[in-house]
């Protein structure tokens, strides 16, 4: 297992292409920050690959980086724990804006819960690709 720490949160690598992600508590994530979090992720993770998005601290977007999140081609599925109704809805909120990359994301409040059904939707898309 690898961790990268950044200025804004941690990245762990659990296996070559599932990674968890934690943003640090009151960041306000702008578009230079996720065009760095995307450059980390592809050249971190084998390809395709899935994230598992832990909310254990609160932090927010910019306008431009809510359109741009999570638009790579190469994330299969995304987890996202989260221990509120705050960080549920936001998540939500996020989940239906307009955007080039439509999402395949579900919402756990429990993180071992959540990488199961990640370890499941990765598996399930590399099997498809044989």
């Amino acid at each position: 297992m690898k961790i990268i720490q950044l200025s804004y949160g941690t990245i762990i690598l659990l296996e070559e292409n599932i990674a968890e992600v934690i943003i640090n508590e009151g960041v306000v994530m702008d578009i230079a920050m996720i065009d760095h979090y995307h450059d980390v992720l592809k050249s971190n993770l084998k390809a395709p690959f899935s994230l598992l998005i832990n909310k254990k601290f609160s932090y927010s977007y910019d306008f431009y980086a809510q359109r741009n999140l999570a638009t790579l081609k190469e994330i299969v599925a995304m987890a996202v724990v989260a221990y509120n109704k705050m960080a549920s809805m936001s998540t939500e909120v996020l989940e239906k804006l307009p955007r080039s990359t439509q999402w395949h994301l579900k919402i756990f409040s429990d993180r071992e819960e959540a990488l199961k059904w990640l370890r499941h939707e990765q598996e399930a898309h590399d099997n498809k690709k044989d």
